[in-house]
């Protein structure tokens, strides 16, 4: 295996800890495998699609002890899951968890080309049966210019967060250009206290036409 420098998440500590204080980043373009879907994320299918990504992204890490090892193959830890998170019908509520549009993903290492993609989501379909794994495709984003803060708290909490954010952007001189935001999971929360969850929170920005 070749070595390099960032093998974890927290090598990119720029990305992915940020501090309890919004800030502004500039996010580079990033692979991942990804799953879109609508609902609720507390219900069967988003748990079944999370599971569809763990299990892709496992079989990556560990295809070093496999019979054609991948080419440019390195030691790296699994990133953590990611969600970027719309409503259905925008006059509805956010509160309301059915009217939620998502796009649930996991960060792939570099070595991961479109053929070795392919590859190992077969593999994955033959070893870990689960229909998500029809939708998982693999999708570059470079989310640009975004404004971003660590959340600690249950989800629900999230709304007070989003507000700093705003304040800050609106202090700053920037403004927010899509509703959509992403989430960042850093804790299980099947084995994290609510309380102690840690959440990157993340959405896209721009220098505020009046500034």
């Amino acid at each position: 295996m070749n070595a390099v420098r960032n093998t974890s998440y927290k090598d990119y500590k720029e990305l992915y800890l940020p501090s309890l204080q919004p800030s502004v980043v500039r996010v580079p373009a990033i692979s991942f495998a990804v799953i879109d879907g609508q609902g609720d994320p507390n219900g069967e299918a988003f748990a079944e699609a999370t599971a569809a990504l763990y299990s892709f992204s496992y079989a990556v890490k560990m295809s070093y002890k496999s019979k054609e090892p991948p080419e440019g193959y390195y030691d790296y830890t699994v990133f953590p899951l990611e969600g970027v998170w719309d409503l259905i019908d925008k006059s509805k509520p956010s509160t309301d968890k059915s009217n939620y549009a998502y796009s649930i993903m996991i960060r792939q290492p570099e070595f991961l080309n479109s053929r070795l993609f392919d590859r190992f989501l077969v593999e994955t379909k033959k070893k870990k049966p689960n229909a998500c794994l029809n939708r998982l495709q693999s999708v570059t984003t470079e989310e640009g210019l975004c404004c971003q803060m660590l959340h600690v708290g249950p989800f629900d909490d999230e709304p007070e967060s989003f507000e700093k954010m705003h304040r800050f952007c609106a202090e700053s001189g920037y403004e927010r250009t899509s509703l959509q935001h992403r989430e960042i999971y850093l804790s299980d929360p099947r084995k994290t206290d609510s309380s102690k969850l840690k959440t990157v929170l993340r959405f896209s920005i721009k220098e505020a036409s009046d500034r």
